[in-house]
């Protein structure tokens, strides 16, 4: 019986789960990399998706904007210029995290894939 066993009075047999949940760590260390250069990746990877994701939903709001007539000239320029813009960081950033297209796509079920 382990200690944590006797002071409880092994409530529910606790006692026998504690090689389990000791063995823990040594199973999550198996499963989880961390080495530094792959978590910064995948942070950026998971970042980078949900940006491009706002991005895609931006554009499409835009365009339906436009073609309903709710914007002028000089906002259409403005919301042109800024997504044109963060297209090209968004490249920047996917070049210096060695990503592609490919890795920022996410199947959204009915609605397809996120990366056409």
């Amino acid at each position: 019986m382990t200690s944590t066993s006797k002071l409880l009075g092994d409530p529910g047999g606790l006692g026998d789960a504690l090689p389990a949940i000791e063995s823990f760590p040594d199973a999550l260390s198996r499963r989880v990399n961390a080495d530094p250069e792959h978590v910064e990746r995948g942070l950026a990877q998971l970042v980078l998706t949900v940006v491009e994701l706002l991005r895609q939903l931006m554009e499409r709001q835009a365009l339906r904007r436009i073609e309903g007539g709710t914007l002028h000239d000089d906002e259409i320029e403005r919301l042109g210029v800024a997504l044109m813009r963060l297209e090209q960081r968004m490249e920047e950033l996917k070049g210096e995290f060695g990503l592609e297209d490919a890795d920022l796509n996410l199947n959204l079920g009915p609605l397809g894939d996120l990366v056409d």
